[in-house]
């Protein structure tokens, strides 16, 4: 499956004070489909909870009490919150239940939630599943053969810790980035860990994923300022940077950049980006050492409407049972 989040830093939905409308008796209540309250200006936080509580392997591991066993005692408040609000969306039976007990959890270590003030929609998920993944994680320890030449060759076994959650499971993903010094043309790599991939846009009125990602993945050339120091020739030097995925998710997150900024003046990318709801292949970017062909479903979108000053957050979401 794959997010796409288009988005701008700033909202502006006003605040209900009413109280929450009992469920239409008449009206079946599928699973899943929970409406959340507003809280003042948290339609950011709205939007991104109905994308997460949508998504199928993490809906199932804090349904059927999966996170109790990982569970992190020191830092607990903001998974058992997030378990507490996805049980009263998926097995609950009120059409709309309050964030206010999660919003409280996450506020407490970020002050900046529980103001009612604009947020950004990306900003939050990354805080979200950065703190889902304190409380979740596991240290593992795995050995890693590596050959020493002494007078007799020897296998060493070096001990890497590694921290996984649900969260590194399902989110996670490496990009490997080959450079080329162009003076020498020595090429060193380097990896980078990523939960969301923040994609330019190329075009000022109509475009497609494909062409989001296309400029994403092709060659840089690094100049002037941006020069990379050299080993081999021990100064900056212009380098051309390439980079390729070297671990495919299993959920990718698109960050698609609606910013344009222009000296000193900044605006919001209207363009239109098209998008398929099946079979995302992204196979062309993959390191060709790996061989694989990851093909991905849209499972979740959230919108932005306004401009940089203000605006809404919405959240369109494939459910799981209606499959609607």
């Amino acid at each position: 499956s794959f997010s796409v989040d288009q988005h701008s830093a700033e909202c502006t939905d006003n605040y209900d004070p009413l109280p929450v409308n009992e469920p239409d008796e008449s009206q079946p209540h599928f699973q899943g489909v929970t409406g959340l309250r507003n809280l003042g200006n948290t339609c950011y936080m709205n939007a991104i909870l109905q994308c997460l509580c949508s998504i199928s392997p993490l809906v199932e591991y804090f349904l059927s009490g999966k996170y109790m066993t990982a569970l992190q005692k020191d830092c607990s408040e903001v998974a058992t919150a997030f378990a507490y609000l996805m049980t009263d969306m998926w097995l609950g039976d009120s059409d709309c239940v309050s964030p206010e007990i999660f919003r409280s959890a996450l506020g407490n270590l970020y002050p900046a939630f529980m103001k009612k003030t604009q947020q950004d929609a990306q900003e939050f998920l990354i805080y979200v599943l950065n703190e889902l993944h304190e409380a979740l994680k596991k240290t593992q320890y795995h050995r890693r053969r590596s050959y020493e030449k002494r007078s007799i060759q020897r296998c060493c076994r070096k001990v890497i810790a590694n921290e996984t959650s649900i969260i590194t499971r399902l989110f996670e993903g490496q990009l490997n980035y080959s450079i080329v010094c162009l003076k020498c043309e020595n090429c060193t790599y380097r990896n980078e860990v990523f939960t969301v991939l923040s994609l330019p846009i190329p075009c000022e009125y109509e475009c497609s994923l494909q062409d989001c990602l296309q400029c994403f993945f092709q060659q840089d050339t690094l100049t002037w300022n941006n020069q990379i120091r050299c080993a081999f020739c021990e100064t900056n030097q212009e380098t051309a940077v390439r980079a390729s995925i070297s671990k495919a998710p299993k959920i990718i997150v698109f960050h698609l950049k609606r910013f344009d900024i222009q000296g000193m003046m900044k605006r919001k990318l209207r363009t239109n980006i098209h998008y398929p709801l099946t079979n995302l292949d992204l196979t062309s970017y993959i390191c060709p050492i790996f061989r694989k062909h990851p093909k991905y479903n849209l499972c979740a979108v959230v919108n932005h409407f306004g401009d940089l000053d203000g605006g809404h957050y919405t959240a369109f979401c494939k459910n799981s049972v209606t499959q609607a």
